[in-house]
């Protein structure tokens, strides 16, 4: 649970969501959902994960499933952090 509100502060802060934050539950689609979110974004939502998470996400390791829910994302970077990718 820690992770997953430590993600939500990260999606708020890259995409400028400010009060749309408290409305992110884990089952709330990013991709299609936060129009902030796109393509371009991608890049900078992994760096920040990257840095926070002290972790290196790799080209083939992301999908659009990844991105798909905040459930999904935070389980990938669970995944990530303990060595289980």
């Amino acid at each position: 649970m820690q992770q997953l509100n430590e993600i939500k502060t990260i999606l708020s802060n890259v995409f400028d969501l400010g009060e749309r934050k408290n409305s992110l539950t884990p089952d709330s689609i990013l991709l299609g959902n936060i129009p902030e979110f796109d393509s371009v974004t991608v890049v900078t939502l992994i760096v920040a994960l990257e840095e926070h998470f002290n972790i290196k996400i790799e080209n083939d390791e992301i999908t659009a499933q990844t991105f798909d829910t905040l459930t999904s994302l935070t389980q990938f970077i669970e995944q990530k952090t303990t060595g289980h990718l």
